[in-house]
């Protein structure tokens, strides 16, 4: 029989954390060792057992939470937005002083996503234009989404190592906002709606056609099978992992 791995979540009462504490207790490989809600001390993870933190929490208390679990030689698998360049450097250098430890932030667990933005970014290198429009429900607090951003990250850094050049835009007047934002170069427009879950359309336009990569989340169903994939993934690439691709091999 397989050894289980033992898994702890925070956030377990948001929605997906309730759908991860769902999706470990039914992976045969897996244990459920400690559910966590926003109330409840950190310190339980220690008397839990837990080798890998799942953190699904919020962007406030998300750099506190991994940094423990590191401090204590706990992975952690982390989709909690609010990780800027600061926040990741200091990471890298806590996870330094603890060898074997890994860490994975996944701005999206989607592998459906996953693949779009590494298919968006290698097509990118091949049209004039490029902007991104990511679609979520309003509940949502951070504009643009992780995935957006990371996607547009992926996008900028593969134009220009192929010395492509920013995409046209003859724009001289605007109303704020008009345009979306800029990230890396390249332009993010943030819908939030009724009705929708996650969803993001890459287009690409060149003289006389255009091509839309688009990914669609219907459920949060959606985000388990990466999930998953983290847990069982994450001790076996120690440091620091952005990005859910880093575990798949694309071929790209």
């Amino acid at each position: 029989m397989t050894e289980q791995l033992s898994v702890a979540v925070l956030g377990a009462s948001g929605r997906m954390g309730a759908e991860a504490v769902k999706a470990i207790d039914a992976a045969a490989d897996l244990n459920l060792v400690a559910a966590l809600g926003r109330n409840d001390s950190l310190d339980a993870l220690v008397g839990s057992g837990a080798q890998i933190v799942v953190d699904l929490t919020v962007p406030e208390s998300t750099e506190a939470n991994v940094r423990f679990a590191v401090e204590h030689g706990m992975h952690a698998v982390v989709g909690t937005t609010g990780w800027d360049a600061d926040r990741l450097a200091g990471l890298e250098e806590l996870l330094a002083e603890r060898p074997g430890v890994g860490v994975l932030i996944a701005p999206n667990f989607a592998l459906g996503s996953v693949l779009a933005s590494a298919f968006a970014a290698k097509a990118s290198k091949y049209f004039e234009s490029v902007e991104i429009i990511e679609l979520h429900h309003p509940d949502k607090v951070d504009a643009p989404s992780g995935t957006a951003v990371r996607t547009a990250q992926l996008i900028s850094a593969e134009r220009t190592d192929a010395g492509v050049p920013s995409s046209p835009d003859a724009t001289t007047t605007e109303l704020a906002g008009a345009r979306g934002s800029d990230v890396d170069g390249i332009r993010v427009h943030s819908v939030r709606l009724s009705g929708l879950v996650a969803h993001q359309e890459v287009l690409l336009g060149g003289p006389g056609e255009q091509l839309t990569i688009r990914h669609d989340s219907f459920d949060r169903a959606s985000f388990m099978p990466g999930v998953l994939l983290g847990i069982r993934n994450v001790a076996a690439h120690p440091g620091l992992t952005v990005g859910l691709d880093g575990y798949l091999d694309l071929g790209l």
